[in-house]
Parts: C-alpha cells; structure tokens; sequence
C-alpha cells in the first residue's frame, strides 16, 4: 500500500473526519431552526419535512425570496386527505404572519413545487378568547379574539392572496348553514384559485367546522 499523498491532517476527497456530520443531518438540524413548537414538544414528520422545504428555499442561491424567508419559521403543520387530493395546511406565528403576507403568492408557488400534487394553504396561529376573558385579566375582549372574528381571518388566509369581495349565508329548510363566499373576478391567477375551489372548502370545514363554497362572481 503507497503512503497517502495527503499530508498530515490533510483529508481526500474519500475520506471523512469522524467528527464530520452527515451533510443530511446538518441540514436538518438547521431546518429544525424553522419550527417554533412548545418547549418539550417534539415536531411531526410533515413539520420536519415542510421545515426542510422552507429551509432549502431559503439557500438556494436563485431563489428571489430567500432573504423574506430567512425570517419565517412555522408553528405547525398538518395533511387533509380529499377526495381527488391531499392539501397541507401550514401554520404560522401570528407575529410573523406580516414576513408571509409580503410573499404569500410567490411562497405557496414554491412549497407547491415541493409538494408535488399538493395543494399548500397558509394559516396564521391565532388565540380565541371566550367569554371567560375576565379570568385572564382583560376587562374588554379585543373584537379580534372572538369566534366570529378569527374564523373570518382564518377564510381570508385560506384563499390569500385571493380577496374576498362578498359573502352570503344560506340558510337550508334543516336549518344548516352555508357561506357563499365570492373572490375578487379581477383575480390575476384566476384559474389556479378556481383549480383550489374545494380545497379551500375543506381546509375553512376542518378549521371552523363551517360549511363554506367558493366561486367568483357570474356577471
């Protein structure tokens, strides 16, 4: 066997220093800096894996949103199985909910890309306060910690960066209830949104437990 042409602490290009982590577990360990649980409560799968997504967007040296990315980090995530498709539906920090408004259309186009055959939606995490607000010290619950208020953002996060321009609620003879929710016709992306329709019915259902539709408005 020749000696080694690499001089003393000198490595080749075959060889690892025992100390050397895996260039996979490097790169999920700075993933991991993009979920912002609980403290002792361990990420899922599909958090770890929608970590991932966002982490590798934002080293990608072409991507032109990879600086507003670097300030995102998600605070869970979670699959609904459909009928024709699976959606994820992501959820993020209230307080940095402003760095993805700035990207919302573009960043979905990129997790998408990810998630191949996936409908990706976006949520921010918001805190309900119920009628026992007292107990917490409030003498005034903010109109936006009540149901009716986080359950209308919650409709303008599943269909952003969409916009809402009407609603209707349907009132059937069992006394059920259905919004008819109607998106802004001037919808530059029309037929992608359109293509999201039923999604955006079974992530608003899964999320309020409201029945709701969606459509553009026929002239």
């Amino acid at each position: 066997f020749g000696s080694s042409p690499f001089g003393p602490g000198q490595r080749g290009w075959n060889q690892v220093a025992p100390h050397d982590p895996p260039p996979s577990r490097a790169a999920m360990i700075n993933a991991r800096k993009k979920i912002l649980k609980e403290k002792g409560v361990a990420p899922t799968d599909l958090e770890e894996e929608v970590a991932k997504a966002l982490f590798d967007i934002e080293v990608t040296p072409s991507s032109d949103i990879k600086a507003d990315v670097r300030d995102i980090c998600i605070s869970g995530a979670q699959e609904l199985d459909m009928k024709t498709r699976t959606a994820v539906i992501i959820h993020f920090p209230y307080r940095i909910w402003k760095h993805v408004r700035k990207i919302h259309g573009r960043l979905v186009r990129e997790m998408e890309k990810k998630f191949s055959k996936k409908h990706v939606v976006f949520i921010a995490q918001r805190t309900m306060l119920d009628k026992n607000f007292k107990r917490k010290g409030l003498q005034v619950r903010p109109r936006s910690r009540t149901l009716t208020s986080v359950h209308e953002a919650i409709m303008e996060d599943v269909i952003a960066p969409a916009e809402i321009v009407g609603k209707r609620t349907r009132i059937g003879v069992d006394g059920s209830k259905v919004i008819k929710v109607f998106l802004d016709p001037k919808e530059k992306d029309k037929e992608n949104v359109e293509a999201k329709f039923a999604t955006f019915s079974a992530v608003y259902k899964k999320l309020t437990n409201k029945e709701a539709v969606f459509m553009f408005p026929t002239a």
